[in-house]
């Protein structure tokens, strides 16, 4: 039988292979060129980590209010329609119909120094599997919270964490598209 593309085993691979690529993205990378922006309107590769810190943080505060499921040996991380479509609009390229400022909750600061955003960017992804690992635990992931930015869209645990993922390919895509330009 096929492994489920959704299971909870094949997200941590997600979240493992995204942790990869921001190391490699910071391997080598002076202060100087992690935060320099290649044009006045774009991020620089500490402000792509930095937002995606802040981010995962927002999207977390939403999620830990949800409701818990029953105990279950099903741990299917299984997006509603909905949520895979969002998922699928942050994947990297981004497309002209998902490009959006982000808000202004999330939107980042000039970050301190590249390594501090690169820090607080690996402490909040720890923080993303310490949630699926520990804090859901032995629950199913359909308890619902709202959306921290549309509060009127639900979204279930399963498509909260997906949407972090793709938002983190998206983000750490433009980090790559940075560094590049940097250097």
């Amino acid at each position: 039988m096929a492994e489920d593309r959704w299971g909870v085993p094949a997200f941590v691979r997600q979240l493992d292979a995204i942790e990869a690529d921001a190391k490699a993205l910071a391997d080598g990378l002076s202060e100087a060129d992690g935060t320099r922006r290649p044009a006045p309107e774009s991020w620089s590769v500490a402000e792509c980590l930095a937002h995606l810190a802040v981010s995962k943080h927002v999207y977390l505060a939403a999620m830990r209010k949800a409701p818990r499921g029953k105990a279950t040996n099903d741990r299917s991380v299984r997006p509603g329609w909905f949520g895979r479509f969002m998922a699928w609009g942050l994947e990297p390229p981004p497309r002209k119909a998902f490009r959006a400022k982000a808000p202004a909750a999330i939107n980042p600061a000039i970050p301190a120094s590249f390594h501090d955003a690169f820090n607080d960017f690996l402490a909040a992804h720890a923080e993303v599997k310490r949630f699926l690992l520990e804090e859901t635990a032995g629950t199913d992931l359909n308890g619902r919270f709202p959306n921290p930015f549309v509060p009127s869209l639900r979204l279930s645990l399963a498509s909260g964490l997906q949407v972090i993922a793709a938002h983190d390919r998206r983000h750490l895509w433009q980090a790559w598209r940075s560094r590049r330009a940097a250097q």
